[in-house]
């Protein structure tokens, strides 16, 4: 910085040039630095004025076009730091040297100059303003008596072809606008001041984070996405003007918070109250539009799922019309990588397709650790689109009741592990009996601050799956659903063992590829199922065991598994209006399926132990009728 002890003084004089600034000197004037250019302040030059805590700066710039820009755009920049500023009104095309040099004595000519700076507009324009009328006429006069005095005093100082005219505070800037100076070539003007002052710009505009422009000060904006209405805005709020910054949470739709931020931060950042107060109202003003903006793209319908393309949704269509499409599923699942399982697999892919349905299947996958029950159901659940599935690692307690956001209807909600679900099987089991959830919880009022009853609801049907390890399950929950066990004998390990030996050859990668091509069938096939009710012309004649309380339960998963086959083979069945609304007929095919599959998923949940020990005791016994034949002791 040129001249130090200039920061001594209250008042600073600021010029274009270093000859200027000398120029100041030899007349006297020792509260003179320069910003050597007729630009924008440095930021070491800004800094340091404000670190001194000087109260006014008087710009001496040259009296042509760049001049009169630069001391708009430095005026704009030491209005936002609260520093009060004045341009030296010298006559059009003169400097401070010139003028020094043709109006003698200099310590007098350029003191009265001093004396009659205008203020430059606080919002950084380029047209300087008066106080009031009178003040324009008294600076006018000055500037008249000045030029009167300096041709009795001195030589007519040297000028350009076209004689200056004295300048008066309104009519600066038209002449400015006009006169062309001979060192510096006409440019087109940048963008106004004012512009770059008020305009907000979005420098940043993402889901986390957003940050906004206004001059030379930075508003970062962050938590936005959290408020779901415009009845509160609350929002962690970064205001910073070169390296200082205040930062605090504030609700926007609070006068009371806006206002002791903007006192907070203006003692923080050293700018003006009435500054920061304006930019934050611009700031809230963009947070809504983009706060609307957000919720409006939130609650447009959208698309889930892209668009299928014509030829696999007529595959999907001579798929669900095939009339072998029980026994495809069961192929295409092994060729998609599934050994074994054949019962399983046919019972998770009902499942999937219940979701559909009113009241749709729950389904617990039950094994020892390592036995594949997650492959298994990720399997199952690859069959359907990702549209129609939300998978989780655990559940609190009361996460399923918060679930607004989240559309459950005809959806599949799968849990890799019933522990991790533990605290939330109340909520799941109300899911599954009631098809939707609804709780009553107190809450703030946004608007009274009072404390009132808050209603959240959860809209269902949904589908559950889950897998377990656990050998004694909620009794609930599995009254509830349908358990199916994982293959664990020896058998079973082998054939795993071949698959995953066989992945590594060409025949394998073949298959992963063939692998794809099912998924994307299947996908599309249940993607064009519709949930239709199901009406049975048989229901009256079926007959159900009715020895065990829990049979009551088990009869109406019986119901729902003829109702899942139906609408799987809707495509190939009779459609019945009925009470105004279609219908999907169920056959005698889709309950004889039924019994297939209702003797081994119901008859083993008729069974007082487990699998697991069911198993082993079907080995004790296998063990001892060997050894009764061999002619030993016991027997089975």
């Amino acid at each position: 910085m040129w001249n130090p002890a200039a920061l001594g003084s209250p008042d600073v004089i600021v010029t274009e040039g270093i000859i200027d600034a000398l120029t100041w000197w030899c007349a006297g004037y020792r509260n003179v630095t320069t910003a050597y250019s007729a630009r924008r302040l440095p930021d070491e030059l800004l800094d340091t004025l404000l670190a001194a805590k000087v109260r006014r700066v008087f710009l001496s710039f040259d009296r042509d076009q760049s001049g009169d820009l630069g001391a708009a755009e430095v005026a704009a920049q030491l209005a936002a730091h609260g520093v009060e500023c004045l341009r030296v009104m010298f006559p059009p095309n003169h400097d401070a040297n010139s003028y020094a040099l043709a109006v003698t004595p200099a310590e007098k000519s350029l003191g009265v100059l001093l004396r009659s700076a205008l203020p430059i507009d606080s919002h950084g324009a380029a047209r300087p303003v008066a106080s009031s009328s009178d003040a324009s006429a008294r600076a006018s006069s000055s500037l008249a008596a000045l030029a009167a005095k300096a041709a009795e005093a001195a030589p007519t100082p040297p000028t350009p072809e076209k004689k200056p005219e004295p300048v008066t505070p309104t009519a600066a800037p038209e002449m400015a606008a006009k006169e062309k100076s001979p060192d510096v070539p006409p440019t087109s003007p940048p963008s106004a001041p004012v512009a770059a002052g008020n305009a907000v710009v979005v420098a940043k505009d993402e889901p986390g984070e957003i940050v906004l422009v206004l001059g030379d000060r930075e508003w970062r904006v962050r938590g936005l996405q959290k408020n779901t209405g415009f009845e509160s805005l609350k929002v962690t709020l970064r205001v910073a003007c070169g390296e200082r910054w205040h930062l605090d949470q504030v609700d926007l739709c609070l006068a009371r918070q806006r206002d002791n931020f903007v006192t907070a931060a203006a003692a923080e950042t050293t700018l003006k109250s009435e500054l920061l107060k304006r930019d934050l109202g611009r700031v809230f003003q963009k947070l809504e539009e983009l706060q609307e903006a957000r919720l409006r793209a939130e609650a447009a319908p959208k698309k889930t799922e892209p668009e299928l393309p014509s030829a696999l949704l007529d595959a999907a269509r001579a798929f669900l019309r095939d009339p072998r499409l029980w026994d495809l599923i069961t192929e295409h699942a092994t060729a998609c990588g599934i050994a074994g399982e054949r019962g399983n697999v046919r019972v998770g892919y009902l499942g999937t397709v219940s979701r559909l349905l009113h009241r749709p299947l729950a389904i617990i996958i039950q094994s020892s650790s390592a036995a594949g029950k997650t492959t298994l159901m990720d399997a199952i659940l690859a069959f359907v689109p990702p549209s129609c599935r939300i998978k989780y690692s655990a559940m609190t307690g009361q996460s399923l009741f918060y679930m607004g956001g989240v559309d459950l209807k005809h959806k599949i909600l799968a849990i890799v592990e019933e522990a991790g679900a533990e605290k939330a099987s109340y909520a799941l089991k109300l899911l599954q009996s009631e098809g939707e959830l609804s709780i009553a919880s107190t809450g703030k009022d946004p608007h009274t601050g009072r404390m009132e009853s808050q209603e959240y609801h959860v809209e269902g049907p949904t589908m559950i799956i889950l897998t377990t390890t656990a050998v004694d399950l909620d009794e609930e929950l599995q009254n509830r659903s349908l358990v199916l066990t994982v293959d664990e004998s020896r058998e079973q390990t082998e054939r795993i063992h071949t698959l995953q030996r066989e992945a590594r050859t060409e025949a394998g990668i073949a298959r992963r590829a063939r692998r794809d091509e099912l998924l994307a069938l299947h996908r599309a096939a249940q993607s064009l199922l519709q949930p239709l009710p199901v009406f049975n012309p048989y229901a009256d004649r079926l007959r159900f065991l009715s020895h065990q309380l829990r049979t009551r339960r088990d009869h109406e998963k019986y119901q729902l598994l003829i109702d899942s086959l139906a609408l799987l083979f809707q495509h190939q069945r009779a459609r019945k209006t009925i009470a105004g609304r279609e219908h999907v007929v169920a056959t005698l095919d889709d309950i004889a399926r039924a019994n297939e599959l209702a003797h081994d998923v119901l008859g083993r949940g008729l069974d007082d132990m487990p699998p697991q020990t069911r198993r082993l005791l079907g080995l004790v016994q296998d063990l001892e009728r060997e050894r009764a034949e061999k002619g030993g002791t016991g027997g089975p």
